[in-house]
């Protein structure tokens, strides 16, 4: 029922003193999620809904070992957190935070890749495996995740994170459940992309489907569909592309900081043509992802 996390994941927050760490964790807990640490240098001894606080990772780790981190930290500090996570053996890491510097990006993620750690984000509002697990804001409180998730067998991938829950409120309301939701991050330089997701759910026995919300920019979605051809992928890929109107206007940025479309490149007459050349389904219209599932894949 899930890939990345499940109810077993210890979690660590790092940031867990701010306002926004502090709901998050509250969300979470109260989803079940076991949050057994929080990080804020200078503020050991304190507790955030009775989560304890550290000054360091490493003191973290040795009060109670964790597999994941949720990094809610200002932009500038995010690198040094996912470095001090990543070298305490966390190998996974959930990067809220928006707008890092994409150097900054670039040298967590390769000693990520070092250490084989996955890292979801920055600028992502985490993921959910619904009645399982919740890591970071996916969904909000406790109410509206159970109002738009339901336990099932379709993941979704989405480069927005509001998105991620419409998408999932949408399969909900006819009766479709889901697997893992991954809001993948709106900044330029992610860490785990569509083809690295869709790879876990074509993995994941309970995966049968999965659905990803797709935006101009970017040329992930022309390597996936290279990868589903080259593996003769058979699992049904529904995908939806907003921003259509991006096309004409090029070099204009819009919304998140990876939407930025230069001639054909990065297009999403590019990417429908050649998802659509590999077998991906695309739904011209956001209601026609049920439609086009229940043709696929007979929910």
């Amino acid at each position: 029922m899930a890939i990345l996390a499940d109810e077993q994941t210890k979690v660590l927050v790092q940031g867990i003193t701010g306002r926004e760490a502090a709901s998050f964790t509250k969300d979470m807990m109260e989803y079940g999620t076991q949050v057994v640490a929080g990080v804020t240098p200078g503020k050991k001894g304190q507790s955030v809904y009775g989560v304890p606080v550290f000054d360091t990772v490493a003191q973290a780790m040795a009060y109670q070992p964790a597999d994941a981190a949720i990094i809610s930290v200002p932009p500038l500090m995010v690198k040094e957190a996912a470095l001090e996570s990543l070298l305490n053996g966390i190998k996974l890491l959930v990067i809220v935070t928006e707008r890092v510097p994409r150097k900054d990006t670039v040298e967590l993620l390769e000693l990520a890749r070092q250490t084989g750690a996955t890292v979801i984000g920055p600028n992502t509002l985490g993921l959910i495996s619904p009645g399982v697990v919740k890591l970071g804001m996916a969904g909000g409180p406790v109410a509206d995740v159970k109002k738009a998730y339901m336990p099932g067998k379709v993941g979704i991938a989405s480069r927005s994170g509001g998105m991620t829950t419409e998408i999932a409120n949408l399969l909900t309301t006819n009766g479709i459940g889901q697997s893992t939701c991954i809001s993948v991050g709106g900044d330029p330089v992610v860490g785990s992309n569509f083809l690295d997701l869709v790879e876990r759910f074509y993995k994941d026995p309970d995966t049968e489907a999965v659905v990803l919300f797709s935006e101009p920019g970017g040329v992930i979605e022309e390597k996936l569909a290279e990868w589903v051809q080259a593996e003769q992928v058979s699992m049904p890929i529904v995908t939806f592309i907003a921003g259509r109107f991006v096309d004409e206007m090029p070099g204009m940025r819009f919304g998140h900081a990876a939407t930025i479309v230069e001639g054909e490149k990065g297009s999403t007459k590019s990417k429908i043509k050649v998802l659509e050349r590999a077998g991906v389904k695309v739904a011209h219209a956001f209601s026609d992802i049920v439609t086009i599932l229940r043709r696929e894949y007979e929910v």
